[in-house]
């Protein structure tokens, strides 16, 4: 078994790399197929994959003897050139891959220190491999030892306090902007988990006007009566634009829904007062020109990161606790591994066992059927057994030359509890 773990996040590749290798949903279950070799005609680059994509990360974790070939995988399957993805990638091993693993699910990974919502992505992508048919051993009691490690940190330590969110971010900087939430018009595009958290946020400060918008018209009527706003079907969006002073977005198309030419009529028609926009979405929702416009305020995931990064000094000795946490995990992971490297062995060796306990029971099995002394054959039996099974070891300790007949010796007495008799 070799884990492995491959991909690009917030700290390596900016959001214009991590939209490119971002897995969609509808995607999902096609991309672990693929580099499975479970759809057809595509190559086995792993014997197990799970997929963990958010706005933050596209991440591989796999049990492959091939880690290269899943790293340029990862470029090809999005048509990309591996060297253009290279350059932003990390591949980490074995133990490398588990404390990653660890890490990420105890949000210590997170541009928001200590975040949960990082945790049920975790859950959503293994849960996807389980479907996909694509989660195996070792995969398996990765992720159980990954969900298990994050509650023990988020238990044990205060890794969770004072966390500033996406959500909250987005209206404080909503809040430079603007000197008042409550004077302003607020549209949110989607109506996912992540809106649902931003909208609250923003809720609270009980801004003059809310809607949302979305593809299907219900889901958006659902989240904006949660909060006594209205909702749109994502059509009217190119009519309704003007109407609203800040704009979040956080969708999964997989190409830009708000384009420049449909912003710069809006701020035609706004008569260039101030439009403030916040895309969450990886692949991006908004055009990126936009932000060029005088009268935009853009900010990305990433721009967010800067403002809650803010604070994270305090919780210092939370981040050394869990760390601690994860380190002793991930040796007790480890020592799981090296256990099941013996099982071939193992299984070979019992294997053995059994066929000359079958022989030597047929055998008896035959003289007791001619009517031969029962204790006779018992004996016998078992004295065959034992010469049969301690034939090898001692061949080879009467056959092994000066220099390692002590050593073999030594792991013969190991192996059969001998105490040096």
């Amino acid at each position: 078994m070799q884990l492995f773990a491959c991909g690009v996040n917030h700290h390596t590749a900016p959001v214009s790399i991590r939209e490119r290798v971002a897995f969609p949903p509808d995607i999902l279950q096609k991309a672990l197929s693929d580099v499975t070799g479970a759809r057809p005609g595509a190559a086995k680059i792993a014997r197990e994959a799970a997929i963990l994509s958010t706005c933050n990360r596209t991440e591989i974790y796999c049990n492959t003897q091939e880690p290269a070939g899943v790293a340029e995988w990862l470029a090809n399957f999005h048509g990309l050139p591996p060297r253009e993805v290279k350059p932003y990638l990390y591949l980490l091993p074995q133990q490398e891959a588990a404390n990653h693993a660890f890490r990420v699910a105890s949000g210590l990974d997170s541009m928001v220190l200590g975040e949960t919502q990082i945790l049920g992505q975790m859950k959503q992508a293994a849960d996807k491999a389980h479907d996909a048919g694509t989660l195996g051993l070792l995969l398996n009691k990765l992720f159980q030892r990954t969900f298990s490690v994050a509650k023990e940190v988020r238990t044990a330590t205060e890794i969770g306090s004072s966390t500033v969110s996406m959500s909250a971010a987005a209206v404080t900087l909503a809040e430079r902007i603007f000197p008042s939430i409550a004077e302003q018009a607020v549209l949110f595009i989607g109506a996912g988990e992540m809106i649902d958290l931003v909208a609250t946020h923003f809720a609270a400060r009980k801004p003059r006007r809310l809607m949302v918008v979305n593809r299907t018209i219900e889901r958006a009527r659902d989240l904006a009566n949660k909060f006594g706003g209205e909702a749109a079907a994502l059509t009217n969006l190119p009519d309704l634009l003007a109407e609203f002073d800040i704009v979040v977005t956080s969708t999964a198309s997989p190409l830009p829904i708000v384009g420049l030419g449909m912003v710069e009529r809006a701020i035609k028609q706004r008569k260039h007062r101030p439009m403030f926009m916040v895309d969450l979405a990886v692949p991006r929702d908004i055009e990126t020109e936009i932000g060029q416009l005088n009268d935009v305020f853009l900010y990305t995931v990433d721009n967010l990161g800067e403002v809650v990064r803010a604070g994270q000094d305090s919780r210092q000795s939370a981040v050394t606790q869990a760390e601690a946490i994860i380190q002793s995990r991930v040796n007790e992971f480890m020592h799981w591994m090296d256990t099941r490297q013996a099982v071939p062995v193992i299984r070979s060796l019992r294997d053995h066992g059994e066929r000359l306990r079958r022989h030597e029971m047929e055998k008896a099995q035959k003289a007791l059927a001619k009517g031969e002394n029962p204790a006779a054959v018992m004996e016998a039996m078992s004295r065959c057994l034992m010469n049969k099974l301690l034939h090898d070891p001692s061949h080879a300790l009467n056959q092994a030359g000066e220099s390692e007949r002590e050593e073999l010796a030594r792991l013969v007495s190991h192996l059969y509890n001998l105490h040096g008799d």
